[in-house]
């Protein structure tokens, strides 16, 4: 009666425990793969750097996972289990998005894949300027600034120069030296690196102002007025302006530290512009067909101010070069400076030469050379 008993007992329990396992939702081997929610792309979305695919959440619990990346949309790398992570590392990828296709499947069910959202454009990294590039040197005129480039976080491919005047890249400037340039006095020279590295965003670092100066500063300020003689067509305000300019320019007279003042009347001395049969009537000495100078007087021949010389137009130098000269000229006797010779042919003429009449194998120049800039006038 025991035996029956317990074998009754044994059949109830074993029926039980079938019913239960072919009626589990967990176990059942036709539940379908369902997401319940969808993948995701975490991380930034910028070269050298690591996107990671989250699944979401997928049921049964069964399920197993695969990962395929898409670049725009096309399958790049391997779709696989453990392919949830994608380096940003490949130029190629710049510009494109990333998404993550990822496929739940298990056994007699119907694999199911869903797609990510998409990462924005990948974009370039960055990296910075360390420390940034100084200048070394006095900044005057015709001395020599030194730029030293600084220095970026990490490693970069290359560095290029270029020295700026009040902001603006100077033509041709773009060395690790630069010599001082009679248009930068005044101004504000800067010296930048540029740094570039494959996949990074360019950077630009420039080093602080160095105001660029006169050769010496001033030593002497002498004051002179402007006057006319006979009928002059010529623009006396032109005259005025432009004989300033010359005045004030680094490569004149301005490099003994002398600087120039207009006055309305008397002044150390008088700048005439005057009438070609006028300048005679300065000296005798002086001739209608050039300048002149006659004690305070340092007298600019009409015709010669609008036309110079056949001799310099022969040598395809410039109107504005030729006022720059006869003005440095003259001025030059009013220091107390006599004419001078060429120094050897092919060597620039100094600015005493009678450039007007000849230059006996000299190039023309409308400026002081180094050896002429002191002034018997003046002790300095």
């Amino acid at each position: 009666m025991r035996i029956v008993i317990r074998a009754l007992v044994a059949l109830v329990v074993g029926c039980a425990v079938a019913s239960s396992l072919m009626t589990s939702p967990a176990l059942a081997a036709d539940q379908p793969v369902v997401n319940q929610v969808p993948p995701s792309v975490a991380g930034s979305a910028q070269f050298d750097q690591t996107l990671t695919a989250v699944p979401g959440a997928w049921t049964p619990a069964d399920v197993t996972l695969s990962y395929q990346w898409l670049r725009d949309g096309v399958p790049v790398g391997d779709d696989s289990p453990v392919n949830t992570t994608r380096r940003l590392s490949s130029l190629d990828d710049l510009g494109r998005t990333f998404a993550v296709r990822v496929t739940g499947s298990r056994p007699g069910a119907a694999p199911v894949s869903v797609v990510s959202a998409p990462t924005g454009p990948v974009a370039l990294a960055t990296f910075t300027a360390t420390r940034r590039p100084t200048i070394s040197g006095s900044g005057r005129y015709g001395t020599t600034l030194r730029g030293r480039p600084g220095t970026f976080s990490g490693a970069v491919d290359s560095v290029t120069y270029r020295w700026l005047r009040d902001g603006r890249p100077v033509s041709g400037a773009t060395g690790r030296t630069y010599r001082v340039r009679s248009a930068d006095v005044g101004a504000e020279m800067t010296f930048s690196a540029t740094a570039r590295r494959a996949g990074y965003a360019t950077v630009v670092a420039t080093s602080r102002p160095r105001v660029a100066t006169h050769l010496r500063s001033v030593r002497k300020t002498v004051t002179y007025s402007v006057r006319t003689r006979g009928t002059v067509k010529a623009s006396l305000s032109t005259f005025k302006r432009l004989a300033q300019q010359t005045y004030d320019d680094p490569r004149g007279w301005r490099a003994m530290g002398v600087r120039f003042k207009r006055v309305r009347s008397g002044g150390d001395f008088t700048l005439w512009l005057s009438q070609a049969s006028k300048v005679p009537s300065f000296s005798s000495a002086c001739s209608s067909t050039y300048s002149c100078r006659v004690g305070r007087n340092v007298v600019i021949n009409e015709t010669r101010w609008q036309r110079a010389t056949p001799t310099w137009d022969a040598k395809r130098g410039t109107l504005r070069d030729y006022r720059h000269m006869v003005v440095n000229h003259e001025t030059g006797h009013w220091f107390g400076r006599g004419h001078a010779r060429c120094g050897g042919k092919g060597q620039l003429a100094p600015v005493m030469q009678q450039q007007s009449k000849g230059l006996a194998g000299c190039r023309i120049n409308p400026w002081p050379k180094k050896s002429e800039l002191h002034a018997p006038r003046y002790r300095f």
